[in-house]
């Protein structure tokens, strides 16, 4: 997805890149179950690794984009206010808040096509 933004859009690039080292980051590297011969429940007190959790990650995910976007509405005010001296961090906000809403949006798209497909199928 990355190689498809356009040369013009450097931080836009470099955004998505930092948005994936912090999603490798938290993810923990688990072990895949052992294989249980077919017919056989598996032994009595094993449980399965517990990865991140899909839900969690996806609601973490939407409260920081809706925090960026709250952060950069209140921006133009402090400007006005004189709370906020510098313009160019101003840009970068508002940027950076455009950004994680497009990629937002990106992964909306691709989970809806993702249960279009599954809907697809036939049992």
């Amino acid at each position: 997805m990355i190689e498809r933004i356009g040369n013009d859009t450097a931080l836009a690039r470099e955004a998505l890149r930092a948005a994936q080292r912090v999603v490798a980051e938290r993810a923990t590297p688990t072990r895949a179950p052992e294989p249980t011969p077919l017919g056989s429940a598996p032994a009595a007190g094993a449980t399965a690794p517990q990865g991140p959790d899909f839900a969690r990650a996806l609601s973490d995910g939407l409260e920081a984009v809706d925090g960026q976007a709250r952060a950069a509405e209140s921006m133009p005010i402090d400007l006005l206010t004189g709370k906020v001296d510098d313009f160019h961090e101003i840009a970068v906000q508002l940027k950076s808040a455009e950004l994680s809403f497009r990629f937002a949006m990106e992964i909306r798209n691709k989970l809806v096509d993702a249960y279009r497909e599954v809907m697809r199928m036939s049992l």
